[in-house]
């Protein structure tokens, strides 16, 4: 029996030129913009002549890429040496693209995609499903691929984050810090047309809670907040920027909830934009954990969905 896993995430720029590139297909996504395709062609490029520059140079700040594909390729190899079936990723917006990794599997029995999307979200989980049940249609092997929702509680996971929220604190007292959990926006609207991504988001915020306490790290106070938003319409609330300038002469501890591999949103947004702004407000110590990347606990956490998956089939 031969079996392949596809851990699917959004992607990133492998290269300044790969921006653009990026941006083209995310805001091409009719899960990401809702409208008719030459309104949201028309939509991305008002974007991209708006952003190219900016996020360039956002990208330059963190060394000329995303540092998403080099962290997937961690937990790639990681979880090779764990499971019984050839483990590959598949990005949405950047290489390597469902085609080129599915065309190399076609000969395989079964196929498991899993989303690096702990959270279900049609922007991101249903987005990723799509491009591959479009490639699977072109290649005929539809029937070979199974698909999981979301596991924004699995223990694995939330430990994970539990691991790497310590190995941020480094011994100091948790009871000195606020711990904020951001998460990515997303627009209300999106929200309210009955998208899970916020109740899971709660729900994963809430067992790691759990979790910390168990581990006796128990923060002065816990928070959730949502970065990323863009545009003039009303997203997710409270905004990560607002919440941040409430803790003047505070002490924080920002985890990336929403991320299970660092990408330009935490690296970027989360490290340098958002420690500009607790600079000016005078946040006394700012701290960004890192994301589960190929914690074994993540890897771990993987494994068990993949056994989950394969024994649901059999």
């Amino acid at each position: 029996m031969k079996r392949a896993i596809l851990l699917m995430n959004m992607g990133g720029p492998n290269n300044i030129d790969e921006v653009e590139v990026f941006l083209h297909n995310m805001f091409n996504d009719s899960r990401i913009i809702a409208a008719p395709q030459p309104i949201r062609l028309g939509i991305s490029k008002y974007i991209i002549a708006n952003r190219l520059e900016s996020a360039k140079e956002n990208y330059r700040a963190i060394g000329g890429k995303s540092p998403i594909v080099g962290y997937t390729k961690e937990l790639v190899d990681a979880l090779s040496c764990e499971v019984d079936a050839s483990v590959h990723m598949v990005m949405r917006y950047t290489p390597p693209f469902a085609y080129e990794v599915m065309s190399e599997l076609v000969d395989m029995d079964e196929i498991y995609a899993i989303p690096l999307y702990p959270q279900h979200s049609s922007t991101t989980t249903l987005s990723s499903d799509d491009d591959i049940y479009k490639v699977a249609k072109k290649l005929g092997i539809t029937e070979k691929i199974k698909t999981l929702d979301s596991y924004q509680a699995h223990p694995m996971y939330i430990s994970s984050m539990v691991e790497r929220i310590k190995e941020a604190m480094n011994g100091d007292n948790a009871g000195e810090f606020e711990l904020l959990f951001s998460a990515h926006g997303l627009p209300m609207n999106i929200v309210n047309a009955g998208d899970m991504y916020q109740s899971h988001i709660i729900q994963s915020v809430e067992a790691t809670k759990d979790m910390l306490k168990l581990a006796g790290l128990n923060f002065a106070d816990i928070h959730l907040a949502y970065q990323s938003r863009l545009g003039p319409i009303e997203w997710l609330r409270p905004y990560m920027d607002d919440t941040l300038k409430s803790f003047g002469g505070k002490k924080v501890l920002v985890y990336p909830i929403a991320f299970t591999v660092d990408n330009s949103e935490t690296e970027c947004e989360l490290g340098i934009e958002y420690r500009e702004i607790a600079h000016e407000v005078g946040i006394m110590d700012y701290r960004v954990a890192k994301a589960p990347n190929a914690h074994p606990h993540f890897v771990a956490c993987l494994k068990d969905i993949y056994e989950g998956m394969k024994n649901a089939q059999h």
